[in-house]
C-alpha cells in the first residue's frame, strides 16, 4: 500500500516541488498551504507521514502537530523550518513531532528524517554532520527565542526581562538565525 505524505506549507513553490518529488518516489501527497485549511480536512484523510512548515505568515505549524498525533499516532511527523532554534525545536518535539529540520532541505534529506521516526531527533549520523559548539551569537540568538517563548511572543516583556530596548530586541528578531 502506498504511504501519504501530508504536505502543509505557504510556500507554493516548495510545497509544489516536494509534492512532485515525493510523487515520483512512489508516496502519494495531500498539501495545504496553511494550517487552518489542513486542520479542516485532516479527518477525513489517512496520514502515514508529515511535513510541516515552523512558520505559516502568521499561522504556526506547531498547532498542527497534536491534531495529528491524536489522529494519527503512528504517523511520522517532520517540523521544517527557515528558523531553526533550540526553543523551537524542543516545542515540536514536546508536541510530538519526531524530526525537525531546517530548511533548505532537500528530498532525500526530508525523506531520511521522515524514516528516522524510531531514532532520536538529535542523533548525528556521520562525522560531517557532528555538531559543533555553538558561536556566541548563536547561543545569543537561542536565549532571545527562549526569553521571548517563555513571554507568550510579548516583545516588549522579553525586552524589559533581557534589559534591552524594545526595537533593539525588534531589530535583532528581524534578523535569521545565526548559522551554528
Amino acid at each position: 500500500m502506498t504511504e501519504t505524505v501530508l504536505i502543509v506549507d505557504d510556500d507554493d513553490i516548495f510545497r509544489q516541488t516536494l509534492s512532485r518529488s515525493l510523487e515520483r518516489r512512489g508516496f502519494a501527497t495531500v498539501d495545504f498551504s496553511g494550517v487552518e485549511a489542513a486542520l479542516a480536512k485532516i479527518h477525513s484523510l489517512h496520514i502515514d507521514k508529515a511535513v510541516i512548515d515552523l512558520k505559516m505568515g502568521s499561522e504556526t505549524g506547531l498547532r498542527l502537530i497534536p491534531a495529528l498525533r491524536e489522529q494519527f499516532p503512528k504517523a511520522s511527523i517532520l517540523m521544517l523550518t527557515g528558523y531553526a532554534s533550540i526553543a523551537t525545536a524542543v516545542d515540536a518535539i514536546k508536541l510530538g513531532a519526531d524530526n525537525y529540520l531546517q530548511k533548505p532541505a532537500g528530498t532525500k534529506a526530508i525523506l531520511e528524517a521522515l524514516e528516522s521516526k524510531d531514532k532520536a531527533a538529535t542523533e548525528v549520523r556521520s562525522d560531517e554532520q557532528a555538531i559543533a559548539s555553538p558561536s556566541l551569537d548563536r547561543l545569543t540568538w537561542e536565549y532571545i527565542q527562549r526569553a521571548l517563548n517563555d513571554n507568550d511572543g510579548n516583545v516588549s516583556a522579553t525586552a524589559r526581562q533581557l534589559g534591552m530596548h524594545r526595537r533593539t530586541l525588534q531589530r535583532k528578531l528581524q534578523k535569521r538565525p545565526v548559522k551554528e
